[in-house]
């Protein structure tokens, strides 16, 4: 397994280098943002996990993580950073992270994290779903690829294709497998996230608002994606439209 961490802090990167090389772990280290985009994108074989620092010379975390995800919507990224603010956890996760880990850490819960990035990630490209036969799931104009992960919208007055992360992608196949059930948050939470996951219920809310902008016609207003107030969310396939 090939892993690239991405932080300005030479002890700590040292550090968290040695021992995932400990762990079997093929390790490249990028002190800078330009730096582990060009690791990134010049290496001959894809990194499988992405450790990221958020306060980087040069270029920002966010930055190298949106550049990362206009190439690859589904190599797991691990943020660790010392901003512990929730709008800090909110950019990351629109950036397109997975997961989001505050400094100081406890190092066997990077390495568990890590690992189970990894192992959720296999279990989702391997997962077969009779409730969306051929990997695909289609309604109003939208046509969801779970295969190749990505949303295209062919409307009269759309036409669109979105990338989806795996994580986004687990979260609508959750969405379509309850169609017509009000799920509440906390059960998105459990089925969906890693168990070790250090997200809240508010991190659901992003997620919907970034797969809103993608399927519905009107985000602010949605026909597909409800809200149930006090409780959770609804997927519908047909709009009252």
């Amino acid at each position: 397994m090939k892993l690239l961490i991405v932080e300005d802090e030479e002890a700590l990167a040292a550090g968290l280098a040695f021992n995932f090389k400990q762990e079997g772990y093929a390790v490249t280290v990028a002190m800078d943002g330009r730096s582990a985009l060009n690791h990134y994108s010049g290496d001959k074989s894809p990194f499988d996990v992405i450790i990221l620092d958020l306060m980087l010379p040069g270029m920002s975390g966010y930055d190298v993580c949106r550049e990362i995800r206009k190439q690859d919507r589904r190599v797991p990224i691990l943020i660790l950073s010392a901003r512990q603010l929730p709008e800090d956890r909110t950019l990351a996760f629109d950036a397109g992270t997975d997961q989001y880990l505050s400094k100081p850490f406890s190092l066997p819960e990077v390495i568990s994290r890590v690992k189970n990035l990894l192992a959720r990630r296999s279990d989702r490209e391997a997962e077969v779903t009779s409730s969306t036969p051929g990997g695909q799931f289609q309604f109003d104009g939208v046509t969801i690829d779970f295969d190749q992960f990505q949303v295209v919208i062919d409307r009269p007055d759309k036409q669109e294709k979105h990338e989806l992360t795996t994580l986004e992608a687990q979260l609508l196949r959750y969405f379509i497998q309850h169609e017509g059930r009000v799920l509440p948050r906390m059960e998105i939470l459990e089925n969906v996230w890693p168990p070790d996951s250090d997200v809240t219920t508010r991190t659901i809310d992003n997620f919907v608002m970034r797969l809103r902008r993608m399927i519905e016609a009107d985000p602010a207003n949605p026909q597909f994606l409800l809200s149930v107030r006090g409780t959770g969310y609804k997927f519908r396939a047909r709009s009252d439209s």
